[in-house]
């Protein structure tokens, strides 16, 4: 489904303080698995989930989503790319203060044009799928860790994406709270997703639920 070809990623290139954050990346990841990229911090992890989900561009190299290379492409072809393919849960989950779940679930789907009265239902019943029915008109900052997490889920479900991208998404919680999520991950699989997350974290990288970890440092993939 995406493949990377001879991806390098350099920030501040030609610069006292250049750095090189991906260097030579060749992948192939499959749609309808559970895949998760797993290194120390600054293996270039979560530059890859960046690439590979159109919010930024590789240095060099190519980026291909179903067989049609998509490095090239303008930005407004990028960002149409990601709001009808691509679900994201950010690690820090960047819900918007002062509007309440259900108005943060709704956002992305706004430029997609469905009516308020659509909308509103669709990112309800997201909601009470994830057990938050009674937490809806809630402002996300009065919401505990989980509870925003699950908001987060359901705002990256509400233009019902093929692939769902998570960064560290188990780094803020409990164990308990990243078992569950684990189970959420498993229901999106379920429905025939394709999920790709970056991970260090043992609970997540062994869980039977993740078909394939692919493993970084220093900019490349780890042979396994």
């Amino acid at each position: 489904m995406i493949e990377l070809s001879g991806i390098r990623k350099v920030f501040n290139q030609s610069r006292h303080n250049e750095y090189r954050a991906l260097d030579g990346i060749d992948l192939f990841l499959a749609g309808r698995q559970i895949t998760a990229l797993s290194g120390p911090s600054g293996s270039g992890k979560t530059t890859l989930l960046t690439l590979i989900g159109c919010l930024a561009r590789p240095t060099a190299g190519r980026v291909r989503l179903r067989g049609e290379d998509i490095s090239g492409l303008p930005e407004r072809f990028l960002t149409e790319i990601r709001r009808r393919t691509f679900g994201f849960v950010f690690q820090q989950f960047n819900l918007v203060r002062g509007l309440s779940a259900v108005d943060n679930v709704m956002l992305p789907a706004y430029p997609l044009g469905p009516t308020h009265r659509e909308l509103r239902d669709r990112a309800e019943a997201l909601l009470a799928r994830l057990h938050l029915a009674d937490r809806r008109d809630a402002r996300v900052e009065w919401l505990s860790g989980g509870e925003q997490q699950r908001v987060a889920i359901a705002r990256a479900l509400i233009n019902d994406p093929e692939i769902v991208i998570a960064d560290e998404p188990t780094a803020n919680l409990d164990t308990a709270l990243a078992k569950a999520f684990m189970g959420i991950l498993e229901e999106l699989h379920a429905e025939g997703r394709t999920v790709i997350l970056t991970s260090h974290d043992p609970l997540v990288t062994g869980s039977v639920a993740v078909h394939r970890v692919v493993a970084l440092r220093d900019g490349r993939i780890v042979p396994p």
